[in-house]
């Protein structure tokens, strides 16, 4: 199962960007692929939606700011996005960077904003589409994916996802799956990624949540503003690798 994440949020500069997404789809992310233990990768694209109202961006400076792309790894477990240890030592890029020639170095340098977390899974749920996606394969047309951090907050954070949003997602017309995942290393602690057959799916039956579900809208009102998240999280986007099928 893959219960391992990799995640790149990044932008973009726009000279040089169908070069690059050339060489992404068509020679960097299948060699990663034939990387020891990773199972998938996606690359999506930003939707660009306004967030909810109510979401709090945090104010560190140090958190960089890309939105545009984000591109997804795969594993079983956190292991095979480990760098080789004397990366830390001698300062040296190593695996799995090590077979890159300066063409691929040059074009992992057009990225820009580019912040990485490396996440597990606490939990999923299917949505009411999910043999829309086969077990072990790249995340659906539509992805929703939030980071953020909770503070003092977790113990709600986790009645509320456990209790409330996980089992509604569960029913929700439009949705392949939701998971609830957990940071091994980067700034957001906690992050959430929602499935959907596509955007059109995603924008008709995210909002009826409220509807079918009010009595826990009071609840949501009060919590989610005591969430900090990363710039423009929760990212909606669409997948451009692999392509889509009509």
């Amino acid at each position: 199962m893959d219960r391992a994440l990799w995640i790149s949020w990044y932008n973009l500069p726009g000279d040089g960007r169908d070069a690059y997404l050339a060489w992404l789809h068509g020679s960097y992310l299948p060699r990663i692929l034939k990387q020891p233990g990773v199972l998938w990768a996606a690359h999506y694209a930003s939707a660009k939606i306004a967030p909810h109202p109510r979401i709090r961006f945090t104010d560190d400076k140090s958190v960089p700011g890309g939105t545009d792309y984000i591109l997804l790894l795969g594993a079983g477990n956190s292991h095979p996005f480990a760098k080789d240890v004397r990366v830390f030592v001698e300062l040296v890029p190593r695996q799995p960077d090590t077979d890159l020639s300066d063409d691929d170095r040059n074009m992992l340098a057009m990225r820009r904003g580019e912040r990485v977390n490396i996440m597990v899974e606490e939990a999923r749920v299917d949505g009411p589409e999910a043999a829309q996606r086969a077990a072990g394969t790249a995340p659906g047309p539509c992805i929703q994916l939030g980071s953020f951090n909770a503070n003092s907050f977790e113990a709600e954070l986790l009645a509320w996802y456990a209790r409330w949003r996980m089992p509604a997602l569960s029913k929700l017309p439009g949705c392949i799956g939701m998971r609830k995942l957990v940071s091994v290393s980067g700034w957001a602690k906690h992050g959430v990624l929602y499935e959907f057959l596509s955007l059109e799916a995603r924008g008709e039956h995210l909002p009826t949540l409220s509807k079918l579900y009010p009595e826990m809208e009071a609840w949501t009102d009060r919590f989610i503003p005591k969430l900090i998240h990363e710039p423009g999280s929760p990212n909606v986007a669409r997948r451009i690798w692999p392509p889509v099928k009509s």
